[in-house]
């Protein structure tokens, strides 16, 4: 999944490994859809599947209820209507029978025809939209396929609209035609989206392979030859980290949609970003730490994997422990391969570095749930946050992020530059990718052979328990220190979260070990006024601004529309005490360690 829900991204998993399937592995008939789309601006695609029945008296069709990479139950089936199937001109009955399945009465027909409707108008990375201009389509919500088809071969072909030029797909398509596509199984069917209209393309090469740039929705004001150039650079900083690059292709897809989101595949990955991405320095560097956060996924988690990520189970949850690995440690890379890429400056890559940090350590949860915890909890937790998630959770993709940061410095020191937790990732990589998987011990210690010393009592404290992460051995290798703080400057704080709800100034989180909490002040309370003086929605700080921590203050506030007021003893704003820099002291021993860590 993409880069974490902390800039709203939510990330993305979706590995490509073979389902089981008790057809075994010889060589079956394939499934072939087509997609039509004879009124797009209503929001649906048409889909025919032609289906091998093998002689059975009845089949059963289902359809994914989640998509790899996105870690909750997404119910596509309440978008599929309309759905008959034929024997040639004769009808066959068709039986819902489950909330995702369908059965069909063969009558002895060797293929049926089958057909349905998708709803198709859902702008996430993890879902399908069809409008007027263009179609984007995965595979999760849009394909019916056999219970026991995962070997099966499956094939598309989409019939364009008279407005639409082209596909862009990492599927591979089928010799002699432009928009018919082949996936080996079902697995590569789900993991490869199909993106359909008029996009701009920017193709290069690296390493021989094909990798395309591919522009749909919006792109006239994206700058799409200086993203395929600096895209290029993270591309070879990734293969610099990894090895070869082990795809045949590989598909950039962003959808110039105004929103964000990214989601990664075996041989693509799929992002959403906006029309004036490229314009500013800050919005575009964003959008490239998105792009490397996507790609690494092509190493960890498409080919190096926990092993409970494969077979996939379609149907039901795949629960996993190791997902501070899978997106944590990436989202790690997504700050490396920019800053060795030449494209982020090291105060970048320091400030990036620094939000995982503070990230960490202001979230309560982080003392309430161990960060394995939160993977393995992410199908009721990630997805579905509410005000009191901070309270009793931590998120899984900055912590891993953090702890990839520390393991690296140990492994540096360990080692005494010798090995780095590049080496670690490569070893694992060799070890562990395609069909196997690794459980989390087997992690621990191919990480503990990297460092020549046994990690698993330092994976125990660090990712499966609450203690507090101790920075003291990788801030004295690389020479950092957290900025300073003067207590000084501390601004008044009431530790509430608020929205502007119309004008009414709505409470909408608050946080354990704040004022706010302490003093009784609840999520939905509107704030009136402090000390009898009217705060409008959009003025708290201001006011807050005309007090010193320690000011004793009255809060009236609406709950449940009756008046209360509320006693508050204001705290410091605990500021960004988080934030990583090189202090003046360093020797230059450290200084040629953070060179050789983040470059010059």
């Amino acid at each position: 999944m993409s880069r974490s829900t902390l800039s709203v991204v939510v990330c993305a998993l979706a590995l490509a490994v073979t389902t089981t399937s008790s057809l075994g592995a010889q060589a079956l008939e394939p499934i072939r859809y087509t997609l039509r789309f004879p009124a797009p601006h209503t929001h649906y695609v048409e889909v025919e599947a032609a289906i091998p029945t093998a002689g059975r008296a009845d089949i059963e069709v289902y359809m994914a209820t989640w998509t790899p990479g996105s870690y909750l139950i997404r119910e596509y089936e309440r978008h599929v209507e309309a759905v008959t199937a034929a024997n040639g001109s004769t009808p066959l009955r068709v039986e819902k029978s489950r909330k995702n399945r369908w059965k069909i009465t063969t009558q002895g027909a060797r293929t049926v025809t089958l057909r349905y409707q998708v709803y198709s108008r859902e702008m996430t990375v993890r879902n399908n939209w069809v409008e007027a201009g263009f179609a984007m389509l995965n595979g999760a919500p849009t394909f019916l396929t056999l219970p026991d088809g995962g070997k099966r071969p499956h094939e598309v072909t989409v019939e364009l609209p008279a407005a639409w030029k082209g596909v862009q797909t990492p599927l591979m398509p089928v010799a002699g035609t432009a928009t018919t596509f082949r996936a080996d199984d079902f697995d590569t069917l789900i993991d490869s989206p199909i993106i359909i209209g008029n996009p701009v393309v920017r193709e290069f090469t690296v390493d021989g392979k094909k990798h395309a740039l591919v522009l749909e929705g919006d792109p006239s004001l994206f700058d799409a030859d200086r993203a395929a150039i600096d895209v290029k650079k993270i591309v070879e900083a990734g293969r610099n980290v990894m090895g070869p690059l082990p795809y045949p292709h590989y598909y950039f897809l962003n959808m110039v949609v105004e929103t964000g989101g990214g989601l990664e595949h075996k041989n693509s990955f799929l992002t959403m970003s906006g029309r004036y991405t490229t314009r500013t320095h800050r919005s575009y560097m964003g959008w490239l730490g998105l792009v490397a956060h996507e790609y690494f996924h092509n190493w960890n988690v498409k080919r190096l994997r926990p092993v409970e990520l494969g077979p996939f189970d379609y149907e039901n949850e795949n629960y996993v422990k190791t997902l501070w690995v899978a997106e944590g440690f990436t989202d790690y890379y997504a700050e490396v391969l920019p800053r060795r890429a030449g494209l982020a400056t090291r105060e970048e890559f320091l400030d990036g570095l620094s939000d995982s940090i503070e990230a960490v350590q202001t979230t309560p949860g982080r003392l309430v749930s161990p960060v394995n915890m939160s993977s393995y909890d992410t199908w009721i937790k990630q997805y579905r946050p509410d005000e009191n998630t901070a309270n009793t959770s931590i998120n899984y993709y900055p912590k891993g992020a953090v702890i990839a940061f520390l393991l690296d410095a140990k492994i540096r020191k360990s080692s005494n530059e010798a090995r780095t937790l590049d080496t670690g990732m490569q070893w694992a990589m060799q070890r562990y990718s395609g069909d196997k998987g690794y459980t989390p011990d087997q992690f621990y210690q191919v990480m503990s052979e990297a460092a020549g010393s046994d990690l698993k009592g330092w994976f125990a404290k660090t990712a499966e328990s609450t203690e507090e992460l101790d920075y003291t051995e990788a801030l004295d290798y690389f020479g950092l220190r957290f900025r300073p703080t003067d207590p000084r400057n501390a601004r008044a704080y009431l530790g509430g979260g608020t929205r502007n709800d119309a004008g009414r100034l709505i409470v909408t989180s608050v946080r354990r070990g704040t004022p706010a909490i302490d003093a009784g002040l609840n999520v939905d309370d509107e704030i009136l006024a402090i000390d009898e003086v009217r705060v409008r929605a959009d003025g708290l700080v201001a006011r807050l601004d005309q007090y010193k921590p320690g000011d004793q203050v009255t809060l009236l506030v609406a709950r449940r529309d009756k008046l209360t007021r509320i006693a508050v003893t204001l705290g410091a704003e605990p500021g960004r005490a988080w934030r990583l820099e090189v202090p003046p002291t360093a020797t230059d021993a450290q200084k040629a360690r953070l060179t050789a860590w983040m470059g010059q």
